[in-house]
Formats: structure tokens, C-alpha cells, sequence
């Protein structure tokens, strides 16, 4: 799968923070396969989507690749972060951002390398989520297994949403019970909230 290398980055290797504390703040995005920041217009719909949950929210950000999603999230004022990514890497730019952000580790935000399956497949500290980032590499088809791990986990507080990002053509299938909350198709991806 191809990088996602877009208009959005100020130059190679960086994106901004839409809005929140940190607004207009860099990120650095490692030149990693199949890493797809996901862009500055869908960052803004997917927040403006999630302004009234946002506040004080506990957020997962599964396959975090950059750490946007969940450095957006903390900008905004959710109440921590955790990172899950496999590559080091990426995971490298996530301390770095987190560094340079000024974001107080284990207090605001965790920052895991490992699988997310593997992660996911154990929930020792009864943590639960109220916001879920799901966005892998779409070549890897993890959107169902994901979704399973975090039911049967029980990671997810009673209101909890899940955003997920997809192929625009893929018809994603969600668990019984769940069902879509927001949605919207660019060019190329399809994106939502998901209600579980």
C-alpha cells in the first residue's frame, strides 16, 4: 500500500493539529509502508463530529501510525490517550511528538508498542474507552478482528463511539448491535462514528 503523501503536510514528514491547545502545532510523520495520516479535512469533520464527547473523554488509538488522531483528541481536551502501534518507528514519532507537545506521559497519554490484537486480547486493568480510533493499514483487513477484540474485552464504556476509517469501496460489517452514527466518503476513503 502506498504512503499517503498529500497536500495536507506543511512539507514531507509533517502535519499540523487542526484545532484545540495545540492548534496549528507539527507533527512529525515517520516514512513508514503503508502509513496514512489521515488528512487534515477528515481530522476536521471526524473532531467537529466528536465536539460534545471530546471533553474529558478516555480515547484508544489503535494502529496509531503518527499518533494524529489521538494528539488531535488531547489538543481538544480528552483526558488521556493511549497509543497502540507495532512499528517502532512510528512509535519513535509518537515520543517525539508527545515530547515536543509537552504531553505529560502516563498522565495524558500511554504509548504501547505492540500488536494491537495482542493488546487487545487482554483487558487485566478492566480499562474501558469512551472513543476508540480504528484506522489500520487497509491492506491488512483488521477492521472485523479489531472490532471483536474490543467487544469481547469489554473495552468500551456504555456510551462508547468508534471512529474508523476504511477503503471507500469496502463494505464494512459491525457487530450485532452496533450501527453507524456518522458517515461520510472522500476520494478515496469512507469514514465514521460507529455507536457500540
Amino acid at each position: 500500500m502506498q504512503n499517503k503523501k498529500n497536500s495536507n503536510h506543511s512539507k514531507k514528514g509533517e502535519l499540523r493539529i487542526i484545532g484545540g491547545e495545540w492548534r496549528s502545532r507539527k507533527l512529525l510523520v515517520p516514512d513508514v509502508a503503508g502509513l496514512r495520516p489521515t488528512t487534515d479535512r477528515i481530522r476536521e469533520t471526524v473532531f467537529n463530529w466528536l465536539q460534545a464527547y471530546i471533553v474529558n473523554s478516555q480515547c484508544l488509538d489503535v494502529c496509531a501510525g503518527s499518533g494524529a488522531l489521538g494528539f488531535e483528541a488531547l489538543s481538544r481536551g480528552a483526558s488521556k490517550v493511549h497509543f497502540i502501534e507495532t512499528n517502532k518507528q512510528a512509535i519513535q514519532a509518537i515520543e517525539k511528538n508527545a515530547h515536543n507537545l509537552d504531553v505529560n506521559i502516563n498522565d495524558q497519554a500511554l504509548i504501547e508498542q505492540q500488536s494491537v490484537l495482542k493488546f487487545l486480547a487482554e483487558n487485566i486493568h478492566s480499562q474501558r474507552f469512551d472513543i476508540v480510533f480504528v484506522d489500520p493499514p487497509f491492506d491488512l483487513n483488521m477492521h472485523k478482528d479489531i472490532f471483536a477484540a474490543l467487544e469481547k474485552g469489554q473495552w468500551l464504556t456504555e456510551d462508547a463511539l468508534i471512529y474508523c476509517e476504511m477503503p471507500r469501496k469496502e463494505d464494512l460489517e459491525l457487530p450485532p448491535k452496533w450501527e453507524w452514527f456518522r458517515e461520510k466518503r472522500s476520494k478515496n476513503v469512507a469514514f465514521g462514528l460507529i455507536a457500540a
